[in-house]
């Protein structure tokens, strides 16, 4: 493989392709972004010439300035309406820029010569001062393209000299007169105009060529984060079937059903079981983090009675709040709270929060599971009398792979990844997320969602036609993660 042909090489080669579709667009957008300021300068400039000087060559020349401003706001709309990636096109748009560039330098060169001509006496100090505004502004606004810069100013570099040396041409003065002193200001004023050039065309290169380097570790980590997403996916993935063998084997060992398990044995085996869970666990969370950040989970929503649905969430862990002689109190508030949510991943974060609860209390604790409707908002708390959290701790309790308690010596195992995974479904519901803590008083979680509004009800009681239809593409939609 040659150098040209390694990914990295390609890449730097299709950051320098993307090179001249930047500078276009720059240049455009500047174009359009200062065009009131051109016309303020042109309609000045007008105004005094027609005033002092002829009034119809002023005008005629403003009709001109006015055409290339026209061809220049077509262009920009042009670019701008541009999808790129095109080559040809953009060598196109190249040309059509170095035309309206000798149109318009072209044209106020000649505005600027026609008042130098009739100036006959008192130096050429206004066509000259509106020439150099006019370069200055081109200096520093028209630096995106260098051909297009080069040209412009080299049209008005041969105003100001044909300017300067017309009077000398026709006068032949000596060489202490102000005429030859009007000369050699305008030789500095030209070396002036095209240093601040390159002083801008150097910063502009400067900064394109930081946002290519941008632009090209943004890619490398891109791919490296499809690399790591595509590793996780298949070892969890190749990780998980012979785990479900190994636990089916576990449970079927531990219940008895295959013959009786030696008294000695069984610590061994609780251990066995305990942590085959703790992988799964690890393996199906890490599952759930990658499908969130490749946009790959899938949610389903629709009408949920968040009371049954909290109910449920709450019956599925009672086997585990009564083997660790913890009390679990239910207050939900009578008829049916409706959200649109999915819920299967309602109950997986609700799981997580009410797993968590036990975890952290004591024998004899209690939770305390509430459901509250506000207004237009229903709240779900979850409240224990466990250890609590320290204060501060929101980036490690919603964090990913991190802990409160991250020492060797912590009493209660974990991926870290749970309340991350919640987090993220929360926030898919349009809802939030948080909880509020005292060392040693325990701490209460809250789950908010958004209020589903009840359906009108149609003449014969029923809902009517159109909020059926409604709540069924409601409960068909299936909603792609992010």
């Amino acid at each position: 493989m040659t150098r040209s042909d390694t990914p990295k090489a390609k890449l730097e080669n299709d950051l320098s392709s993307d090179t001249l579709e930047r500078q276009l667009r720059d240049y455009v957008n500047i174009t359009k972004k200062l065009i009131w300021q051109r016309q303020a300068s042109f309609l000045a400039a007008m105004l005094l010439s027609a005033f002092y000087f002829d009034a119809a060559l002023a005008l005629i020349c403003y009709s001109g300035l006015l055409f290339s401003e026209v061809l220049d706001l077509i262009l920009t709309r042009r670019v701008q309406a541009w999808k790129g990636n095109d080559p040809v096109a953009a060598r196109r748009f190249l040309g059509w820029v170095m035309i309206n560039t000798a149109l318009s330098a072209v044209m106020i060169s000649i505005f600027v010569l026609l008042i130098a001509i009739q100036q006959n006496s008192g130096g050429h100090f206004m066509p000259l001062f509106f020439l150099f505004a006019a370069a200055l502004f081109a200096a520093m606004n028209n630096h995106q393209i260098l051909p297009s810069l080069i040209l412009r100013l080299l049209i008005y570099g041969g105003t100001f000299l044909t300017i300067s040396v017309m009077d000398i041409v026709r006068l032949r003065p000596p060489l202490d007169s102000h005429h030859w002193l009007e000369f050699f200001t305008v030789a500095f004023v030209l070396y002036f105009i095209v240093d601040c050039s390159f002083v801008f065309l150097k910063l502009y290169r400067k900064g394109l060529k930081q946002l290519q380097k941008i632009k090209l570790e943004h890619d490398r980590a891109k791919r490296a984060y499809e690399i790591k997403s595509q590793f996780l996916s298949t070892m969890s993935h190749e990780l998980r079937t012979p785990l479900t063998s190994i636990k089916f084997s576990l449970d079927l060992m531990d219940s008895g059903c295959m013959a009786k398990m030696p008294e000695e044995l069984k610590p061994i085996l609780d251990i066995a079981v305990k942590n085959s869970n703790r992988l799964a666990e690890l393996i199906n969370e890490t599952l759930d983090l990658q499908k969130i950040e490749s946009g790959e989970m899938i949610f389903r929503f629709q009408s949920l009675d968040i009371s049954r649905v909290v109910s449920d969430s709450v019956d599925a862990i009672m086997a585990q709040a009564n083997a660790e002689q913890i009390e679990v109190r239910k207050e939900f508030p009578e008829g049916e709270v409706l959200i649109n949510g999915d819920e299967a991943r309602i109950q997986q974060v609700l799981g997580n929060i009410l797993s968590n609860a036990i975890k952290f209390s004591e024998a004899g604790g209690i939770i305390t599971v509430r459901v509250e409707q506000a207004d237009s908002r229903v709240r779900v708390s979850v409240q224990d009398t466990g250890t609590g959290i320290p204060e501060n701790c929101e980036a490690q309790v919603f964090g990913r792979f991190s802990q409160v308690d991250s020492s060797d010596r912590r009493k209660v195992g974990g991926t870290g990844l749970g309340m991350n995974i919640s987090k993220r479904i929360i926030e898919r519901h349009n809802g939030t997320i948080h909880y509020q803590s005292r060392l040693g008083e325990g701490t209460t979680f809250f789950l908010e969602f958004d209020l589903r509004r009840q359906p009108a009800r149609g003449r014969d009681g029923g809902p009517s036609r159109r909020d059926e239809t409604a709540q069924g593409f409601a409960e068909a939609n299936v909603v792609p993660g992010e």
